[in-house]
């Protein structure tokens, strides 16, 4: 079979397998309400404080616990049965979102309440996003599982597409406490398919026991391994500077095209928009190489500064398109690299400092950026991070050149 018909086969593979099905639908509905409450979250601070600098350390203190625990969340991971995990994360992120939409709707809610959110989910995160990832390998195998991340972060995007337009709707008609409770509600759709899940047609990696040095030992595995190694610097760059999306754009709309909500809205969307048809573009493809890897860094960073001197609203949302496909193609690269390089029972510990890499540089990063956006402008802000991009783009060549012929990132294939 060739052509479009081995294209779409080879796009949405995963979705045979139905565990996973279960699991990506019940995704679904979750992420779609966690961009429902990023977008009222970030309204909320900017209502209650009008500082960027506030912004950026709520979406620090959400980062914070991953910074400083990730490592150790990963050791749980290769320790506990995943889906085991999976429901007390899920469960204790969703009470959480609905007691502060409760206080929200009743017109109790302080700023420390944001504050102590955003604490309780990144110590979700520190257990949850290790446990996730490595689950989407237990699900569909080593053959998919390209395609299965690709397919998640396709999902994750359209749900930064329609979560957004649904908060704009809700915030405008509801208020923004609805968008609290409605994300609190939805992790019981994870719960449910968990629930709902084959244990036996589950495919996990032998448990770790329990033992001392465990955490450092994983340390030292990622430093004697290249692949990994380098993976790994390439997204704290980007992790710190570029992907702090949720603190520059909220600014970005407001202070730069006055546009509110509805712009933020809007340039959120875009970047969903975009990521979603890269996220399927990277699902449907056969191979992954180092330069993939590179060149879709470099491209990301050109596509920030892109939109950094969009000089009208329309222009930066058209440049939001252009971001998301990138961006996407990045993460999802860089995912499946160091599953496929890691060895089964370090993949947690691997996962957990991608995790680090990727929210747990927020603390740094958020109010930094943040304070950028507020005193410098949001335009030099969005700059910084296109930078850091090629910077990261730049060492991941001069990586890539002196691994040839030595040591290569996978060239995996999705199931034919």
């Amino acid at each position: 079979m060739t052509g479009p018909q081995s294209f779409l086969r080879r796009t949405f593979a995963s979705l045979s397998v139905r565990n996973y099905r279960l699991f990506f639908m019940g995704q679904a509905i979750s992420l779609s309400g966690t961009w429902m409450q990023t977008v009222a979250q970030g309204l909320l601070v900017l209502e209650l404080t009008g500082s960027g600098t506030a912004l950026g350390l709520v979406t620090a203190l959400q980062a914070l616990p991953v910074l400083l625990f990730g490592a150790w969340g990963g050791v749980t991971a290769d320790r506990w049965p995943k889906r085991n995990i999976l429901y007390v994360t899920q469960s204790v992120a969703g009470v959480a979102s609905l007691l502060v939409g409760a206080l929200v709707i009743t017109d109790h809610v302080q700023l420390w309440m944001i504050y102590a959110l955003a604490t309780v989910l990144g110590f979700v995160k520190v257990f949850d996003n290790p446990t996730r990832q490595t689950f989407v390998r237990e699900m569909v195998g080593r053959d998919r599982l390209t395609n299965a991340v690709a397919l998640n972060s396709t999902e994750m995007n359209l749900a930064r597409v329609i979560g957004p337009t649904i908060a704009g709707i809700t915030v405008a008609t509801v208020g923004l406490g609805a968008c609290f409770v409605v994300n609190g509600v939805s992790y019981a759709a994870v719960v449910a398919m968990l629930l709902r899940m084959r244990p036996e047609e589950l495919r996990p990696a032998a448990r770790l026991a329990r033992a001392r040095g465990q955490l450092g030992e994983g340390l030292r595995y990622v430093r004697a391994t290249p692949v990994v190694r380098n993976t790994l610097l390439m997204m704290a760059i980007i992790g710190t500077f570029t992907y702090e999306f949720s603190v520059v754009l909220p600014l970005f709309s407001e202070f730069t095209f006055d546009a509110g909500a509805s712009g933020y809205a809007a340039l959120t969307a875009a970047m969903g928009v975009g990521a979603v048809v890269g996220g399927i573009f990277t699902a449907g493809r056969a191979t992954t190489t180092p330069r993939m890897l590179v060149t879709s860094a470099s491209l990301f960073g050109v596509s920030v500064l892109l939109a950094a001197i969009a000089p009208t609203l329309a222009l930066a949302i058209g440049a939001m398109v252009i971001v998301g496909f990138f961006s996407i193609n990045f993460t999802s690269l860089g995912n499946v690299t160091l599953q496929l390089e890691s060895a089964p029972e370090m993949q947690g510990r691997v996962m957990s400092l991608w995790s680090i890499a990727f929210l747990g540089t927020t603390p740094i990063g958020g109010p930094l950026m943040g304070s950028i956006g507020e005193h410098v402008g949001a335009r030099a802000a969005l700059g910084i991070g296109g930078i850091a991009a090629l910077v990261a783009a730049a060492l991941g060549t001069m990586a890539v050149h002196r691994m040839a012929g030595h040591t290569h990132l996978p060239r995996s294939e999705t199931a034919r």
